[in-house]
């Protein structure tokens, strides 16, 4: 008998902040033949990739493109183009990621000043305004829309008026929220947005969408030295995906095939469609967990559809539940993170995973689990409040 292992990963249902289930066609679409990354076949791909992204992302910016990697490499780009040693930038932080933009900040030689939030809360525009006004000039401006760790969703528009009043860039990151709530970086005022695949867009990690506007694509050519990242320069990969085709990288075809197929998806089910299954699914859950007798952690009216945060009452064991949904009902959902481990469960509605189903499904399983563990959750109410937000519009 041979002794290579067999290769037999299980079925699971993914309610956890990422990867998301993907479409079948998205994961047939990885298995179509290989092509060159310069084949005259897969350039044209690639452009029809760009075209799609700009009508998901809703931008007419030129510069919209795909780094290879997950939604971290979209954030290394925006940062380490855009900043340069000596830079005074101003991060908004309320959570995980923030944290992680501030770092590359530093990273990249920016001067950060951090403007933090309690984590379940937005960041204040009030504050962010005062930081650019006590630390001018500004040259940039950074915010998460859709804050994975903490399930909070934040206003934009505000903020990208303050950061373009004091002639500062504004960077975004939607890694969670594209594809399922509103993104729209030209209608917010945002000069660099990008996200990544396995959230609301429903395909493996592997690439990072990113768009940049006329204002941060001049800051990046106009660069004196180059940023201290060669794999995520801008100007490198957009001269690869632009007409001179310029060799930077040798891309993962088989990605972009998922992206092409996963953004395709998105705009034949529409986006204010998709935007509002997300809604329905996402509140339903939430007004489920209430009526169960759990607490919701972001702050109401600002709680992320796609992404819940539900703190974890007293006494139970935080690893237990989610083991024994893993093991018993074969879904997989979030611990958290930072300052938030072991008190909160992360749930994701996010693309393919955000259905009726699932919701209706985690909640039966989460409640008869919870009363195994002591707590006594009400699972009639949950499942009633839900049902009735699901048969509304």
């Amino acid at each position: 008998m041979s002794d290579i292992p067999a290769f037999n990963p299980p079925t699971r249902i993914l309610m956890g902040p990422g990867p998301s289930g993907a479409n079948p066609r998205v994961l047939r679409a990885m298995t179509a033949p290989l092509l060159g990354h310069l084949d005259p076949e897969f350039l044209k791909i690639m452009d029809e990739c760009r075209s799609m992204l700009r009508r998901v992302m809703r931008t007419e910016n030129q510069v919209t493109l795909a780094t290879p990697g997950t939604g971290t490499s979209g954030m290394e780009a925006a940062v380490m183009n855009l900043v340069r040693p000596g830079d005074r930038v101003v991060s908004g932080v309320c959570g995980y990621f923030g944290e992680r933009i501030t770092q590359m900040a530093e990273r990249a030689g920016g001067t950060v000043t951090k403007v933090t939030a309690p984590w379940g809360s937005p960041v204040d525009p009030a504050a962010i305004e005062s930081a650019v006004k006590a630390n001018g000039p500004v040259q940039l401006v950074t915010i998460v829309h859709a804050e994975t760790s903490t399930g909070v969703q934040q206003p934009i528009e505000a903020i990208a008026k303050i950061a373009h009043d004091a002639g500062a860039l504004l960077v975004v990151d939607c890694v969670t929220s594209l594809g399922g709530v509103p993104v729209e970086p030209d209608k917010w005022g945002a000069d660099a947005v990008y996200s990544g695949t396995q959230k609301c867009l429903s395909a493996p990690p592997g690439v990072s969408p990113i768009t940049l506007s006329a204002a941060a694509w001049d800051r990046v050519k106009s660069r004196e030295t180059p940023s201290n990242t060669w794999y995520l320069d801008l100007s490198l990969l957009e001269a690869y995906w632009d007409e001179r085709r310029a060799y930077h990288h040798t891309a993962p075809i088989s990605m972009i095939y998922a992206l092409h197929e996963a953004v395709a998806l998105v705009l034949e089910e529409g986006l204010e469609q998709r935007w509002a299954r997300h809604e329905r699914n996402g509140r339903a859950l939430q007004n489920g967990l209430e009526a169960m007798g759990l607490v919701l952690h972001a702050d109401a009216g600002f709680r992320l559809p796609v992404l819940t945060t539900v703190r974890i009452p007293e006494g139970v064991a935080d690893a237990e539940v989610r083991g024994a949904l893993l093991k018993r009902h074969s879904i997989e959902i979030g611990g958290g993170l930072g300052d938030l481990r072991a008190k909160v469960w992360r749930i994701g509605l996010m693309g393919e995973s955000s259905t009726e189903g699932n919701v209706l499904l985690f909640l039966s399983s989460l409640g008869k689990i919870l009363r195994e563990h002591g707590f006594k959750a009400d699972l009639r109410a949950g499942l009633a409040a839900a049902t009735a937000r699901l048969e509304q519009p």
